[in-house]
């Protein structure tokens, strides 16, 4: 993986099986279901900082001074994920992006992964709007934390508690022969062309396997070696938009959702690249403004 491992977890690989759990009363599991759904923070054991503040600070924010985001940044994701290998992500941010303030990188840690580095967001103010939204990987119930760095230095995080196990050694969802059949293949969702001077929205969509090399290959029985992108590069016309930089924890056929001003080309470009060498390459026309 682009990310060092996080401390003993080079040597943490973790299977989710399904768990059957039989209840003395239905009397008593309603109590417990009660309580964890009205007070969710009891739910979160503890410890479950020590990655964090023992480990991981240090390792990717060495003497970064890192202030509450609460007022610039907010996080959605589910408490509890039904998919621990496809867990949606969104970021939003209460200031738009402007040339001498905006949001120049966001790092996602996902503290309990392998791979603790979910991706790392370049933005540029052409963004118009620093908010995106992704999928991750998550192996174990852990904190997922985004810190967003500004163009004058500063850092801010959020952070959340998620309830997920076994997303990084979950099998995918095609199997390998029709995965590298549609390897590369991408595609461009227009959510929002923009109206007047808001920024406009698209999600870019592509086609890997982003095998984390801690999955088990069903039919020969041996795991499968890892195989992502690493890079992915969004750009309208020759002028750079957001380039990510990926690796394991980003989900099977990643997916991002990010924003761009009315300015520029009408066209977006980008360009994929992945842990193997494989370079994937496309553009599209984008759709006419609405006139606010």
């Amino acid at each position: 993986p682009m990310f060092p491992l996080a401390g003993v977890k080079e040597m943490k690989v973790m299977f989710s099986g399904v768990m059957n759990f039989r209840w003395a009363g239905t009397v008593a599991a309603s109590l417990i279901l009660s309580i964890l759904a009205v007070s969710p923070a009891l739910a979160v054991p503890e410890g479950e900082e020590e990655s964090w503040t023992s480990n991981l600070k240090d390792l990717y924010f060495e003497g970064v001074t890192i202030e509450d985001g609460a007022e610039l940044i907010s996080m959605e994701t589910p408490y509890r994920a039904m998919d621990p290998a496809i867990v949606p992500l969104v970021v939003k941010f209460a200031k738009p992006q402007a040339p001498d303030n905006y949001i120049k990188k966001v790092t996602l840690i996902i503290d309990e992964n392998p791979a603790p580095v979910g991706g790392v967001f370049h933005l540029t103010p052409e963004t118009g709007d620093a908010s995106l939204t992704t999928r991750v990987r998550i192996n174990e119930y852990t904190y997922v934390r985004v810190i967003a760095e500004t163009s004058d230095g500063k850092h801010y995080m959020v952070k959340r508690f998620v309830k997920a196990s076994g997303g990084c050694a979950a099998p995918g969802l095609k199997d390998r022969e029709t995965a590298m059949a549609r390897l590369g293949k991408m595609k461009m969702k227009f959510v929002d062309a923009g109206v007047g001077n808001a920024p406009g929205a698209a999600q870019l969509m592509v086609s890997h396997p982003n095998y984390s090399g801690l999955q088990l290959d069903q039919v020969k029985g041996r795991m499968i070696p890892a195989y992502y992108v690493n890079s992915i590069v969004i750009s309208r016309g020759d002028k750079e938009l957001m380039s990510i930089e990926g690796d394991i924890s980003l989900s099977e056929n990643p997916s991002v959702l990010f924003h761009f001003t009315g300015e520029g080309a009408d066209e977006l470009n980008a360009v994929v690249t992945d842990s193997e060498g494989g370079v994937f390459e496309k553009s599209w026309t984008i759709p006419p403004r609405v006139d606010g």
